[in-house]
């Protein structure tokens, strides 16, 4: 019964995170002064996508995320935010509780968490949590450099041509504009902590 409870409250908290990211990229969208269609146009992503992405129907993925945020003039990072404000944290915040941590959830069973306090900084590091089977089928890519530590499970990580599968302990790094994308082909939940540099993501 304990379970069940939690498993409706994660799945109400990732419907509210998925119902957020949506009216963040409605209102960044017209604050941009751009139609649906345009959106549809720049990305490439259908217009029924978007549809259902901002009115918190559908989950966007890692990498329709990134192309929606591109066209926006923002970073993946500005969707991590409490609102679409431009207000940055104050400049001595260091710490991020763990029940604080700002989140994205993406199609597929991929969420991301921000470890990192400052919005505007050069570096920002990610709590990432890849469920079994789940991952980036498709190669994306941006400017930086980034790195990561397996901290659970199996990641299999492919830049350019070459793949590699990590065990919890391994790390990696590389420059972020080599496309690159990760899945998890194991049974158990992959958990990676990520840096980014500078906070292009």
């Amino acid at each position: 019964m304990e379970e069940r409870a939690e498993t409706r409250e994660d799945a109400a908290g990732a419907a509210d995170i998925g119902t957020r990211l949506g009216q963040m990229i409605r209102a960044l969208r017209r604050d941009r002064k751009l139609t649906l269609a345009a959106l549809s146009e720049a990305t490439g992503l259908s217009l029924g996508l978007l549809s259902q992405i901002e009115r918190g129907l559908s989950e966007p993925s890692v990498k329709a995320l990134h192309l929606i945020a591109g066209s926006l003039g923002v970073t993946v990072g500005w969707f991590f935010r409490e609102d679409a404000a431009p207000a940055e944290p104050a400049p001595d915040e260091v710490v991020v509780r763990r029940g604080a941590r700002r989140q994205l959830t993406y199609a597929g069973g991929i969420s991301d968490e921000l470890l990192t306090p400052q919005m505007g900084g050069q570096l920002e590091f990610l709590l990432c949590r890849i469920a079994p089977g789940a991952g980036i089928e498709e190669g994306y890519a941006h400017e930086g450099e980034e790195g990561g530590y397996v901290v659970a499970g199996t990641l299999e990580l492919t830049v350019e041509t070459q793949s590699w599968t990590l065990q919890a302990g391994d790390s990696f790094g590389f420059a972020s504009h080599r496309p690159h994308r990760y899945r998890n082909p194991g049974t158990h939940e992959t958990v990676v902590i990520w840096a980014v540099t500078p906070a292009s993501f």
